[in-house]
């Protein structure tokens, strides 16, 4: 059985949402800029090559700080 849905998907409520969908990825990107500056202070200061924040494989929260090259366990959040 086909579900109905009271909201209608019209052109008019496309182009509005894709307005607010632009605004949250111009957001994401500024964050993403921001933890990337973040991480390359991270770097300079500990003089890890390539340590960053690690992020879950599910949600993509940041779980913790380390590297790929694996040359330092990572440190989880809780630790922090």
């Amino acid at each position: 059985m086909k579900r109905k849905y009271k909201v209608k998907i019209t052109p008019k409520l496309l182009k509005t949402l894709n307005k607010y969908w632009n605004m949250k990825e111009a957001i994401e990107q500024g964050y993403e800029l921001e933890i990337a500056y973040i991480e390359k202070l991270m770097e300079k200061a500990t003089g890890i090559k390539g340590i960053e924040f690690f992020r879950d494989d599910m949600g993509g929260a940041i779980v913790g700080i380390g590297n790929w090259q694996r040359t330092m366990p990572l440190v989880l959040r809780e630790e922090l």
